[in-house]
């Protein structure tokens, strides 16, 4: 096996179990003692807005990811990086589950 490819492999195994990015920026706003109300004032969304955002339901835009380098939450691109990483896990076990059906 060439060496390249025995990289990818290892790269690539356990991706298909990327979590959202919300849930783990709700995590770090509980660390520095942030409430909701706190983290919308400072992004600049509605309550709602970063209600669904915390808790998985709403993905992060470009807007939303230089809102979140802005008010000190890492960089755009660290979020840039984030969503599609997860968005390609869900769609990956998608498929799973559709071969699986298939099957």
């Amino acid at each position: 096996m060439k060496p390249w490819t025995l990289t990818w492999k290892i790269i690539t195994i356990g991706r298909d179990d990327l979590t959202h990015p919300g849930p783990s920026l709700r995590d770090d706003l509980e660390e520095v003692g942030w409430t909701v109300n706190e983290f919308d004032a400072r992004l600049g969304v509605s309550r709602n807005t970063a209600s669904r955002l915390l808790n998985g339901l709403w993905g992060i835009s470009p807007s939303v990811a230089l809102a979140l380098e802005r008010i000190g939450c890492s960089t755009a691109d660290f979020w840039m990086r984030r969503q599609p990483g997860y968005d390609l896990s869900q769609a990956r076990r998608k498929l799973a589950t559709v071969a699986e059906t298939r099957s």
